[in-house]
């Protein structure tokens, strides 16, 4: 099994800030029912996509980045960071006809207050996405996988899709997916939807083991995928592989939860980079789960360190 440090992940999806404006509330506001915060700091991170890439450049992947920012601050700052964590961004497409997506986050008291979103979110135009396939013939021939993430921000397409499951030519293709878009990913190896996901694209209520398993029978044959990764909150994760109908079920390791934002970034970052220092299926689950048990504990958007991971496989093998 090859290190980290040897992989190459591309990931292809939507590029977001993740902006926290942190604060405490000690009285309500005279003017209408609504806590006024005090503001006593505030980051501005890797979100969506962009998060995923930061989690593989954190553990040491080789990792490179396609997608589409508008020409305006964020999207510059988007860039800099990537600078910052030595992440290649030839990929990123920027356009005077979008904005770069950014998610504001007031938190007060570890609890989020309220979020606000500025974004476009129509189908990138065809001079973006000819400029995208055309660094996509290069960077998917250079990775050992492919991560699609998909936000709903109008990256992704059916065209996008087909055009990287073209290029892999049999590499595996993971997605991390939004319920509104399965019919596009039909194909691909690998969909890490969670709980609520799996549920809304299959049709059918997920409560117990019986109906999960129903559940991604239907997902694995809409999309005839390698395998399936349905992340399940206190309840874990639990992937179907090959034409098996039960899975192999990870229990949560995460002692306490603060913040679910980015897990699933977290996840199919750590799968995808597993994948390409040669575990197999249910090891790169098994070490997604244990980095998404380290990545919850944390407030706001974060991303997991090599120690970190380390120290939680160590503690898994006592």
């Amino acid at each position: 099994m090859r290190g980290f440090t040897d992989a190459r992940i591309l990931v292809v999806g939507d590029m977001v800030m993740d902006h926290f404006i942190w604060g405490n509330v000690n009285r309500i506001s005279p003017e209408a029912p609504v806590p006024v915060v005090d503001v006593t700091d505030e980051t501005i991170v890797l979100g969506a996509a962009a998060n995923v890439a930061a989690n593989i450049s954190e553990l040491g992947g080789r990792c490179a980045v396609s997608g589409v920012t508008g020409i305006d601050d964020d999207g510059k700052r988007l860039e800099s960071i990537f600078k910052e964590r030595k992440i290649p961004y030839s990929g990123i497409i920027t356009t005077r006809s979008r904005q770069t997506t950014i998610k504001t986050r007031i938190i007060a008291h570890q609890q989020q207050v309220v979020r606000f979103d500025r974004e476009t979110k129509e189908e990138i135009s065809e001079p973006v996405r000819k400029k995208v396939f055309k660094y996509l013939k290069s960077a998917v021939a250079r990775a050992d996988v492919i991560i699609i993430s998909d936000y709903a921000k109008g990256m992704v397409t059916r065209e996008l899709v087909e055009e990287v499951l073209r290029l892999a030519k049999g590499k595996p293709v993971i997605v991390d997916p939004k319920v509104e878009n399965f019919d596009m990913y039909a194909g691909v190896s690998l969909v890490t939807p969670n709980n609520s996901e799996a549920s809304l694209a299959a049709g059918i209520d997920i409560v117990d083991d019986k109906s999960l398993n129903r559940a991604a029978a239907v997902i694995k044959d809409k999309l005839g995928c390698e395998a399936l990764l349905i992340t399940r909150g206190e309840h874990g994760m639990s992937i179907f592989t090959g034409g098996t109908k039960k899975p192999h079920s990870i229990p949560t390791i995460a002692r306490e939860i603060f913040d679910v934002s980015g897990a699933g970034d977290t996840v199919v970052g750590v799968f995808a980079l597993a994948l390409a220092a040669g575990a197999d299926y249910k090891e790169a689950a098994v070490m997604s789960n244990l980095a998404a048990g380290i990545v919850v504990e944390k407030l706001g958007t974060a991303t997991v360190d090599i120690s970190e991971l380390k120290a939680a496989v160590q503690k898994r093998l006592k």
